[in-house]
């Protein structure tokens, strides 16, 4: 008992060092502006321009939200696969700056609800501005782990996240819990980072590749159990083979590109 108490705290430990590594990076993003994809990195500082087009965001979308909302941090569209309906109710996991919240919350209208969590602090300021700026009322933003929401049991109508479940220590953990937060027959809907091969094991201890959303990908096989012992059903994950050309941009020269994609997942919880 005494070996496994061990390896508990040293697991915490290890996971909080891990956090700390992305929020301090993240920090530094969106204090002075950041992109995914917009010079090297995953979370360089730079223009998000054109991104969230190759990323499947509409001009119409882009031109909806406050101007600082769109940071370029995604790997793909949520709102594309969410089918958000007036009334409803979304979390999103790893807001940033706000973007698919104040996307989503036109879809949900003002008898909607649209719940905003990041880790970091200065994420939070900037999406309360943007929302301030904006006028939204019906969006809000809460600083939490996802690992451990600050949302209430059966919250939500459906679960978004773009580009931040890879960045989690516990990835369990953020499944276990987003299943907690979902009402019955709530659903997920997420963009993420996934490993089609493993990764090595100089690949997986780049902190700047971690940061980057690449080194914490997870196989498809493994993700899908995850949310199984989760509970979830109905679980589809579909890789799209188109990112690598992007991904490729992210760490020129390094081959990250062989190893991961965007996917896809979406997943219920059984009513």
């Amino acid at each position: 008992m005494k070996e496994n108490h061990e390896e508990n705290v040293n697991d915490i430990l290890s996971h909080d060092d891990t956090r700390q590594l992305v929020r301090e990076r993240y920090s530094q993003v969106a204090v002075s502006g950041g992109s995914c994809c917009g010079s090297g990195t995953c979370c360089s500082v730079g223009p998000a321009a054109g991104i969230s087009e190759k990323l499947g965001y509409s001009e119409q979308e882009l031109s909806a939200v406050p101007e600082g909302a769109d940071m370029g941090l995604g790997c793909g569209n949520p709102q594309a696969i969410a089918d958000l309906h007036h009334g409803e109710t979304v979390v999103d996991l790893g807001c940033g700056g706000g973007f698919d919240c104040f996307l989503a919350a036109r879809q949900v209208g003002d008898e909607g609800r649209v719940i905003g969590v990041d880790m970091t602090p200065e994420m939070i300021s900037k999406a309360r501005a943007n929302a301030y700026k904006a006028g939204c009322s019906n969006v809000e933003f809460r600083l939490g782990e996802i690992e451990h929401l600050p949302v209430a049991d059966k919250t939500a109508d459906v679960i978004i996240s773009n580009c931040v479940i890879n960045l989690s220590p516990d990835k369990p953990q953020v499944f276990a819990d987003s299943f907690r937060v979902l009402k019955e027959g709530g659903r997920l809907a997420i963009s993420d980072i996934v490993a089609i091969r493993e990764l090595p094991l100089e690949k997986k201890q780049d902190n700047d590749a971690y940061c980057g959303c690449v080194a914490g990908a997870t196989p498809v096989k493994d993700l899908e159990r995850m949310l199984r012992a989760a509970g979830f059903v109905d679980i589809v994950i579909t890789v799209k083979e188109e990112s690598k050309e992007y991904i490729k941009d992210w760490f020129p020269g390094s081959g990250f590109e062989d190893y991961a994609r965007s996917a896809i997942i979406t997943a219920i919880r059984k009513s």
